[in-house]
């Protein structure tokens, strides 16, 4: 039996300004989650460390890793924007643990495993899903043995071949919420019906193309059945009393015949859960809008990015304006709550179609938007384009949090992009029409302490970028 620390890192970094941290959920890594749930039908002893969730810095770190000894492997994972935060956590851990071995592991050491295999601390790199290498690993397999995973060898590199994905999700174990601290995670403000509430995923990967997005596990996507999905929601409400789920697929209606058999069986089995998802608008009919309204679901997420035609084709979206308007007049008419998400900063983007796209979110009109500053993630098609025309202004990992202007077009500086960011939440959000729909919309007293916690993080927002 090994002694495993499986490590969320710290969210903080710095002074960030971001308007969406300020009302922003709390989730757990549920990869870390499946891979303490593996690891333990193995027989080893898990331990899963928390720290966004704990409000741990990366400064408390040392104190708190003291709590744990003996251990063998400790297991980190990290996006783009908190991979320095893992990096500063894995020097702490081997300074306290000399004898631990380090894996890191998430989307960023999947695309740049070099960069992070080099840094003196890091042992071993797993590349895409972590269940069956990590097992592998902690069991005692031979690194050399290990597909899917990165590790030095005599000051050297050695690179593993890649694993094949998992192609049942059925087969993975639930996630290990016995080890989470499950009181401590909420989801965004304004984006719930009730509480307490828990994050799920029902497939893994996403079919869309888009330029400015990961191709998570090469491009394919797999798919839980609907009974396995409804399994896991029996096992948070009976443990844990969880009322709302909010499932964070990239594209949670896909496949539609398990959407459909997954809400047959909350309505057949009466089921008392209310659900959230995202999607795209081409992925929906007036058919299942109708279908998970009615098994509980109350709002979705739809991507549109950009109000001009030629830069969605430019980031291959794949998507016409004409749908996104038409899906969400059916979703209003059918009773589901719409969030739209747009960018400022893709490819062809000027102060033109940054006020065309502003102007179709108004017009659209949907229950709440998102404006974000592309961020060209590497290992995305975007950037590479970016990089290869010098369009990128910052390498520092800590910047890339989609409010950050890391990526500045001919015609889309960073003033620019920059001040409509921030008159583009003001336009939406400050309007009385807007403000008085969701005062009718308050139904409970948790909804009423969302609105009053959302606008003033929005007016606190704004009076310090007034200053």
């Amino acid at each position: 039996m090994k002694k495993v620390l499986l490590i969320n890192p710290p969210w903080v970094i710095g002074e960030n300004k971001n308007l969406w941290k300020q009302i922003a959920s709390c989730w757990p890594s549920l990869g870390l989650a499946y891979i303490a749930a593996v690891l333990e039908h193995e027989g080893h002893q898990v331990y899963y460390l928390d720290c966004s969730a704990e409000h741990y810095t990366v400064g408390d770190l040392e104190k708190v890793l003291k709590n744990y000894t003996d251990l063998d492997f400790i297991g980190i994972t990290a996006t783009t924007p908190l991979i320095n935060n893992a990096l500063a956590v894995a020097d702490i851990a081997k300074k306290l643990f000399n004898k631990v071995k380090i894996v890191i592991g998430g989307v960023h050491a999947s695309v740049l495993p070099e960069e992070v295999l080099v840094h003196p601390a890091v042992d071993f790199v797993v590349i895409d899903e972590g269940e069956k290498t990590m097992k592998e690993l902690v069991s005692g397999k031979e690194p050399k043995d290990i597909l899917g995973l990165w590790y030095k060898k005599d000051n050297q590199i050695v690179k593993n071949q890649l694993r094949p994905l998992i192609q049942n999700l059925d087969d993975i174990p639930p996630p290990a919420y016995h080890l989470l601290p499950m009181d401590k995670y909420y989801p965004a403000i304004g984006s719930y019906k009730r509480l307490p509430a828990m994050m799920l995923f029902a497939t893994r990967g996403c079919p869309g193309r888009c330029t400015f997005c990961y191709r998570t596990f090469r491009g394919r996507v797999r798919k839980r059945s609907a009974k396995n999905i409804i399994d896991e929601i029996k096992i948070l409400q009976k443990n844990y009393g969880i009322k709302e789920v909010a499932f964070y697929d990239d594209t949670f209606t896909l496949f539609k015949d398990v959407i459909k058999d997954f809400c047959d069986i909350i309505i057949k089995e009466k089921i008392d859960i209310s659900w959230s998802c995202f999607t795209r608008v081409d992925y929906v009919d007036e058919e299942l809008l109708g279908i998970i309204k009615k098994a509980g679901c109350h709002l979705i997420l739809f991507g549109v990015e950009s109000a001009d035609e030629k830069i969605l084709q430019n980031i291959n979206k794949r998507i016409s304006l004409d749908q996104v308007k038409q899906v969400v007049k059916l979703a209003r008419k059918i009773g589901i709550e719409t969030r739209a998400s747009f960018m400022f900063g893709n490819q062809g983007e000027t102060e033109e179609t940054i006020k065309k796209t502003i102007s179709f979110a108004l017009e659209l009109d949907p229950d709440e938007v998102q404006f974000n500053i592309t961020t060209p993630y590497p290992g995305t098609e975007l950037f590479q384009w970016a990089k290869e025309r010098g369009y990128i202004k910052s390498f520092n990992w800590n910047d890339y949090s989609m409010s950050n202007v890391v990526m500045e077009l001919p015609e889309a500086n960073q003033e620019k992009l920059q001040y409509y960011y921030n008159l583009a939440h003001r336009r939406f959000y400050f309007r009385p029409k807007i403000i008085l729909r969701r005062l009718f919309n308050i139904r409970s007293w948790n909804q009423l302490k969302q609105e009053i916690k959302g606008g003033l993080a929005l007016f606190n927002f704004f009076y310090e970028k007034s200053k």
